[in-house]
């Protein structure tokens, strides 16, 4: 079969390659699943280039989300059944024809939900629910984030509409305001323009802001800090554009905030099966109604795999980028 691969780490863009490997066998209480569709995340780009929390041994395959269907089950597995399609959000070497997946890991995909929609179903809508689940909030709580229209932007925005949450995203680009319009996504502010900081206080009100959420680093951390109420907490999320956060310590001080960090994949991990699966209902209950809408860019060839990891930070995206096997 073929997967996709890199012998060194660096730019996606310079480094992937796609080669034929030996057919993956499923151990016990694994499933090789035939892969449809698999999404690219910025966080398989940054393993990529070796500058993640997860480091791979070399060679190493990519990818970790995708959506296929069961081809294979391996001993004691029996809620899962060959030819079934299901999603899978941390499987790395997702990016192949066949992958082998923990069968526990795996969600069963209900007929109406589009390959399309199944391929992203997983990790960032999940780490979207879990980290709006994580906070606490009630119905006309206000909070603000930056990367407003990155993946997960887009996904708290209209997860906490339908919860009931007052969420106010920051952009980098007046461009970026219209472009989340074209989603029903409201509360946008640019940070491009010089009273950026007096829109968003004039959107929130007498409100107090009591949660932000920093994807981006750098001074964009103090940025959001700035906007928070006291007693606030700055949830760290990623670290887009520097791993350095630019905080004013004033602001940390006097408002006797709490800074804390975010990482899906081990929030997942250790959630409650029971949660787990109230959340998952919960997004495709949102997807059903239309209330959660997970669009696609463009969909590449893992022979343009190169191409497909260099469109990912392409700004102005309309959505996820995909791959074909």
């Amino acid at each position: 079969m073929r997967a996709v691969m890199h012998h060194e780490f660096g730019d996606p863009a310079e480094v992937l390659t796609v080669e034929d490997v030996e057919v993956p066998q499923p151990g016990p209480g694994e499933v090789r699943v035939r892969t449809l569709l698999a999404a690219i995340h910025n966080h398989d780009l940054w393993t990529i280039r070796g500058s993640y929390g997860f480091k791979p041994e070399l060679p190493a395959r990519a990818g970790t989300e995708a959506v296929g269907v069961v081809e294979a089950l391996g001993e004691g597995v029996e809620h899962l059944a060959v030819g079934q399609r299901v999603a899978s959000g941390g499987t790395f070497g997702a990016w192949a024809e066949e992958f082998v997946a923990r069968a526990g890991g795996l969600i069963p995909v209900p007929d109406g939900v589009p390959d399309e929609v199944a391929a992203q179903l997983v990790s960032m809508p999940f780490s979207a629910i879990s980290l709006l689940e994580s906070l606490d909030l009630q119905p006309g709580d206000w909070i603000v984030q930056n990367a407003a229209n990155g993946a997960v932007g887009r996904m708290v925005a209209q997860l906490g509409k339908a919860r009931g949450v007052n969420v106010i995203g920051l952009v980098r680009r007046t461009a970026g305001v219209a472009e989340l319009a074209a989603h029903d996504i409201d509360r946008i502010v640019a940070t491009d323009t010089d009273d950026w900081a007096d829109q968003v206080r004039a959107i929130a009100g007498d409100a107090p802001i009591k949660v932000g959420v920093d994807s981006v680093g750098g001074k964009a951390s103090g940025e959001v800090m700035s906007l928070l109420a006291e007693n606030g907490v700055l949830v760290v999320f990623g670290a887009m554009q520097s791993p350095t956060m630019e905080i004013s310590s004033g602001d940390v001080i006097f408002k006797q905030a709490t800074v804390r960090g975010f990482w899906g994949s081990t929030v997942s991990r250790t959630m409650p099966a029971e949660q787990r699966r109230a959340l998952f209902g919960e997004l495709i209950q949102r997807i059903s109604e239309g209330s959660l809408t997970l669009p696609v860019d463009t969909v590449y060839s893992f022979d343009e795999v190169r191409t497909a990891a260099a469109a990912n930070f392409e700004p102005g995206r309309s959505g996820k980028i995909l791959l074909r096997p």
